[in-house]
């Protein structure tokens, strides 16, 4: 079967199918019992939403274009000739100079989940508007770090791929691209139970089936887009029409259907939310003095455009949310926040199309204008099972900054935004984000599965597998927004 027709199957597999009520607000935040098929810390629920209402009205920031789908242009790559010939033929692959069509965001994507990519990938592209070239730019190559945890049916669906980092470029139509092996001193497999993916074998020291991924992520879909299937611009890419798409109904209560932002409230409102949300489950201590910072404004899936024909319709729930993992996206920081919502479209593109998964990864997003946006389908105040922390997605959630933070520093807005996110969300489960917790692994290189690891409530990706992100400047900056997080619920 060629690849083009496995992404075909992907996105006629990739069905819509909207989820829960209008009484929402009413239900408390831990969901019913697993289903048969799902992890026992993850529960699944769907149900046939009413039709979308109207937007609600924008607030002074950009507001939904005109339509404009998108798509991504799959190209596979093919050994390079070298200068090096102590290099094996299979030691660099890549393609020349070329003109594509229009796309703003590259990856590289390949067969096996579990094969590592350990090697240099580089990009140059050409600038649509000015014809100009950009220099080399680096693709972080993060190998399997973000992904949902094993034996999950979204780990386990068969469609999942290897992947590094999205880059985001800018709006190009040229492109050039080499990807060099390096030495490896354990060219053999791992044990995955006990450390983790395995590392490509000596014969074959780039992953097999290696692929060019160029995102185009279009304008925000129209309202059909948001409240039914329809036709997207790819053949490769058909949707199976099985019903209504509605991702705004899951935040049914904190903000009108089809709204583009989730309002931020008071701290003495977020506390009447509070009891009103969780009253059964609160002790009187809680009752009387709340512990938890007020609620954020949060721009909405449908605020930054995501194409809800994309992802998977069912939406899948842990427990609890016990700690946040902060991440970045390693997609660079040569953005403006106004293209914010497209780097969004794009990195949600690239995880669903590309790399497979059934979402976007992560809960949340940043921008470096401390702009806060909801991540994978779900209702933002509930406890969505994502794919950011490989082991740890369960009783977690994920929190990714745009951008990449290994010596560029974060901005102070960004970071007081996690800080401020981390208190609400945090608050709604009674976790003090100064403390310690103990999370399940799942399964990964740093912890074999079933071990209860304790880790902070707010953590870095790196405390959960062995991994860079979020980049070393982001990781500092952890400490502060501990404390910021804490007395923002009144500890």
């Amino acid at each position: 079967m060629t690849m083009s027709k496995i992404r075909g199957m992907h996105g006629f597999l990739a069905s819509s199918i909207g989820v829960t009520c209008a009484a929402a607000l009413a239900l408390p935040l831990t969901p019913p019992a697993a289903a048969a098929n799902l992890p026992a810390t993850a529960t699944l629920l769907s149900a046939r939403p009413p039709a979308l209402s109207a937007p609600a009205r924008a607030t002074g920031r950009p507001a939904p274009t005109a339509e404009a789908p998108g798509g991504t242009q799959s190209l596979p790559l093919a050994p390079l000739a070298s200068r090096d010939r102590t290099l094996a033929p299979t030691a660099e692959q890549g393609l020349s100079r070329r003109d594509v069509r229009h796309f703003s965001l590259v990856g590289v994507v390949w067969d096996d989940p579990d094969v590592e990519l350990h090697g240099r990938v580089q990009v140059r592209t050409r600038a649509a508007g000015t014809g100009t070239w950009s220099g080399w730019q680096d693709v972080e190559t993060h190998n399997a770090e973000h992904a949902a945890d094993p034996d999950t049916a979204e780990r386990t669906s068969g469609r999942v791929r290897g992947a590094t980092a999205p880059r985001w470029v800018g709006d190009s139509d040229g492109v050039e691209v080499r990807v060099r092996a390096v030495a490896e001193t354990q060219a053999q497999r791992v044990d995955e139970t006990a450390r983790g993916p395995r590392t490509a074998t000596a014969g074959s020291p780039l992953p097999s089936g290696m692929r060019l991924e160029l995102v185009d992520p279009g304008a925000p879909p129209g309202p059909d887009a948001a409240g039914a299937p329809r036709a997207l611009a790819s053949s490769a890419e058909p949707v199976e029409a099985l019903g209504a798409v509605d991702a705004s109904a899951a935040n049914a209560g904190l903000a009108p259907r089809g709204a583009t932002e989730i309002p931020e409230l008071t701290r003495s409102e977020t506390e009447r939310e509070l009891v009103t949300l969780r009253t059964a489950e609160l002790t009187r201590e809680q009752r009387a003095q709340p512990k938890i910072g007020p609620r954020p404004r949060i721009v909405t899936r449908h605020g930054w455009g995501a194409n809800e024909s994309l992802r998977k319709g069912q939406f899948v729930y842990t427990n609890k949310v016990k700690a946040a993992f902060v991440h970045h996206t390693a997609s660079g920081n040569g953005y403006r926040c106004a293209e914010a919502p497209s780097v969004i479209r794009g990195i949600y593109r690239y995880h669903v199309v590309s790399m497979g998964w059934r979402d976007i990864g992560y809960n949340f997003l940043v921008d470096k204008c401390g702009n806060i946006y909801e991540g994978r389908a779900g209702g933002v105040a509930k406890p969505v099972m994502g794919a950011h922390t490989l082991g740890f997605n369960s009783n977690s959630m994920g929190i990714a900054v745009l951008g990449s933070y290994g010596s560029a520093k974060p901005s102070a807005a960004a970071v007081k935004a996690v800080a401020r996110l981390t208190a609400w969300k945090l608050g709604l489960h009674g976790a003090n984000p100064r403390g310690k917790t103990y999370l399940k692994s799942g399964g990964g290189n740093l912890y074999a599965k079933g071990k209860n690891v304790r880790l902070n409530v707010i953590s870095g990706h790196r405390d959960g597998f062995a991994t860079t992100c979020p980049g070393w400047q982001l990781y500092l900056k952890l400490g502060t927004t501990r404390s910021t997080a804490a007395r923002l619920q009144g500890r």
